[in-house]
């Protein structure tokens, strides 16, 4: 089949449902974020199985599989698309004005700081369409895996060099007590000692969890008494309602430790380090929105590591426009 037959019997129609399924890996995901039935979806994949000559998913049972030309064809899509969101950006230059979409997915504990540098962005690029999707370590995960947003931003990043990440800002993970608590009056408390009370924790796949209960684990300190709760808020409330201890990103309580209404307990090995990062599969060439979203980072981390990481500074209580940062 000629290149010329083959332009002639595609449609982006047909690319555009295809690209949905491939990364779902379900007809009817596909189809609900699409906004189209499963019997349309079906269609469109068929007749692009027509035009290319060869089959791309098959079933077996209710399991969708991918077949090599899926993938292949999966790779010149990704480039067909961003062709066109290069072209879009290059006529919005045109324009005086750069627009497209922005996804990001970010973990929970990154939800303190990850909005006003993407306030930052938008002030510099205000046509640009942003979503964030907050969710924890294991969710970003799948996520990154199914490569359903440009970016993912999260600590805790697997060993993988199919992986572009890019560090942005040190994650200090401390351990939070109520003021008075009977641990601020040992004289040197330790984790032992902490794990002895009720510990506030978050669901498995939570990557706060699993950096404090990894420590736990190389310290060979067991923690029998868990209370688990849903968000970083609720465990917040709780520790300030005696209802146990926690562990969380400092980021995440400042005000309230300013305040007076939690205290950092001193313990050996923390905080707790770790970065977020920006990551993204290698294999997903970001979109132009994307890529000019990540240079806009990375010329301004000095600023935001600096802005963040101050012993000194609280967050911003009234708006970004406390957040002198990144000059725009």
């Amino acid at each position: 089949m000629s290149s010329l037959t083959l332009l002639n019997r595609l449609t982006f129609r047909q690319l555009q449902v295809f690209q949905a399924v491939h990364r779902q890996r379900s007809y009817s995901r596909a189809a609900e974020q699409l906004g189209l039935t499963q019997p349309a979806v079906s269609a469109q994949i068929r007749q692009l199985e027509l035009a290319l000559g060869q089959p791309l998913f098959k079933y077996a049972g209710k399991t969708l599989h991918v077949l090599p030309a899926a993938d292949t064809l999966a790779l010149s899509t990704r480039e067909i698309f961003g062709q066109l969101s290069r072209l879009q950006m290059n006529l919005s230059e045109i324009n005086g004005s750069i627009s497209g979409e922005l996804n990001i997915a970010a973990v929970s504990s990154a939800q303190y700081v990850v909005p006003y540098l993407l306030a930052r962005f938008r002030a510099r690029y205000p046509d640009v369409r942003i979503r964030l999707k907050v969710c924890n370590r294991s969710q970003a995960l799948e996520r990154l895996a199914e490569q359903k947003d440009d970016v993912v931003i999260m600590a805790m990043v697997p060993e993988d060099d199919d992986l572009v990440v890019m560090p942005i800002l040190e994650n200090e993970l401390i351990a939070l007590v109520w003021p008075d608590h009977p641990l601020l009056h040992m004289e040197a408390p330790t984790l032992a000692d902490f794990a002895r009370h009720y510990v506030l924790m978050r669901e498995p796949g939570s990557g706060v969890r699993i950096a404090f209960e990894q420590l736990a684990v190389d310290q060979e300190v067991g923690l029998p008494h868990r209370i688990e709760l849903g968000t970083n808020e609720a465990i917040k409330q709780g520790v300030m309602a005696h209802l146990g201890v926690a562990v969380l990103p400092r980021l995440a309580v400042q005000l309230e430790l300013e305040q007076g209404l939690l205290s950092a307990l001193p313990l050996p090995n923390f905080p707790i380090r770790r970065s977020w990062c920006t990551v993204y599969r290698r294999d997903h060439f970001p979109t132009p929105v994307a890529d000019l979203f990540l240079r806009f980072t990375r010329e301004h981390l000095p600023d935001f590591r600096r802005y963040f990481q101050a012993p000194s500074s609280p967050l911003p209580s009234h708006g970004v426009s406390c957040l002198p940062l990144l000059s725009l």
